[in-house]
């Protein structure tokens, strides 16, 4: 019988590795995922995201209750571990993600796909409000990392996501140039001329 397939998600493989580390309950799991500023690596906008995630794994059996703790008069709350079969997944899921690039849609590409649909002067104003917050996010990052004394090795990810967003504002600024400077422009008539739209 072939082995089953666990889901794989970023915040999956951060609750696994969190567990990799020492048992926790969820609420440690919660804190330690602000304190090491990794909300921006997986997504914890909602409150019960950990929480659900949980659930799964411990009903895919890729962790396991450990024991329940109880904190001064705070409510008991139950501590996870991570069964053998836990952390053969999550190797799993690490040597793959690493290895393959995921086929992913965000929306920025969809969008530049519709760009016709905008007025050139539009498409404009809009890009170069994109590179404004990207300029922003890039220095707020850049400030963050210059004040954290950390080994590389800890900060890897976001050495990643900075390149990421130099690269992106370095190709949104360069669009937004020629879009002004006319090189990059369009009309409902040279639209028409390449859909076909014009035809009888």
């Amino acid at each position: 019988m072939a082995a089953r397939a666990h889901r794989r998600s970023p915040l999956a493989m951060m609750v696994l590795a969190l567990l990799v580390e020492e048992p926790m309950h969820a609420y440690r799991m919660q804190q330690l995922i602000r304190q090491r500023d990794k909300q921006d690596v997986v997504n914890v906008a909602q409150r019960n995201s950990v929480y659900q995630t949980i659930d799964r794994l411990h009903r895919d059996e890729l962790i396991r209750v450990a024991h329940t703790a109880r904190e001064d008069r705070r409510p008991e709350r139950t501590v996870y571990a991570l069964t053998e079969q836990g952390r053969r997944t999550l190797d799993g899921w690490l040597a793959e993600a690493l290895a393959t690039p995921a086929r992913e849609f965000p929306e920025f590409p969809a969008a530049l796909s519709f760009l016709p649909i905008l007025p050139p002067e539009e498409a404009v104003r809009q890009l170069d409000r994109r590179a404004g917050t990207l300029a922003a996010r890039l220095a707020e990052r850049e400030a963050v990392l210059a004040a954290v004394d950390l080994p590389r090795l800890f900060l890897i990810e976001d050495e990643y996501r900075l390149a990421l967003l130099r690269t992106e504002l370095e190709w949104v600024r360069a669009v937004v140039a020629e879009l002004r400077a006319g090189t990059i422009t369009w009309s409902g008539e040279w639209l028409a001329d390449w859909t076909g739209g014009g035809e009888n």
